[in-house]
């Protein structure tokens, strides 16, 4: 899979025509080296965005077509990793709309009951780990890559997405709100939900698939 992404890629930053036939911006070929810098990421974007990897390669293609053909508008080189995610973003709402989903799909004032959740305290309470002093570490290393993509995958997309640029892809909150097209104040609040509901899908899993032994299960 690495090996096709990295052969896709190559051939599209390396041609001298765009997939249409016209021709591609700046030959000197500063678009490849901008995108390089930031492709493992990008892709990685990608696949926590669809949760599937054939999806993800075409959203990655979709998202290097459109960013060619509008790399000529990018003024500063050092916004290039906003601007390649907003592009990757924007590219997935097209992607999804035209299945008939969206990104944005939950109303902020709706009743969320992952808000009266606490990851922490349920942990205190359930205590599956009694010798431990690192209790909330401990159970966060029972998590390994696949387990924390399937967490992920199930959760909104309207507030998985900040969580992945946040923590996963280290963009300030500030940034994050630029990549989605939301207020400030919107993404902060799409933010702590999605912690809430990551908390809670993090526990489910583990009692689902029995990491941590419980009390009650029902």
């Amino acid at each position: 899979m690495v090996v096709r992404i990295e052969e896709v890629t190559t051939a599209m930053l390396e041609a001298t025509e765009l997939p249409d036939g016209t021709a591609r911006v700046a030959p000197d070929r500063p678009f490849a080296d901008v995108v390089h810098e930031h492709l493992d990421r990008l892709y990685g974007y990608c696949v926590h965005l669809c949760g599937d990897l054939t999806d993800a390669e075409d959203l990655l293609q979709d998202t290097l077509v459109r960013a060619m053909r509008s790399f000529d508008g990018l003024r500063d080189p050092k916004a290039a990793r906003t601007w390649l995610f907003t592009i990757a973003t924007n590219c997935a709402r097209d992607r999804w709309r035209a299945r008939g989903r969206a990104l944005d799909t939950v109303p902020l004032e709706a009743a969320d009951p992952d808000d009266d959740f606490s990851l922490f305290t349920t942990i205190a309470i359930e205590d599956p780990f009694p010798y431990s002093d690192e209790l909330h570490l401990d159970f966060l290393r029972l998590f390994g890559d696949e387990d924390l993509h399937t967490v992920f995958a199930a959760m909104t997309p309207v507030f998985r997405a900040p969580i992945l640029l946040t923590t996963i892809h280290g963009f300030s909150c500030k940034e994050a709100a630029a990549v989605l097209g939301v207020p400030l104040g919107t993404l902060l609040s799409r933010l702590h939900r999605g912690r809430k509901q990551l908390e809670r899908g993090l526990w489910v899993y583990a009692v689902r698939r029995r990491l941590v032994t419980v009390s009650d299960e029902t």
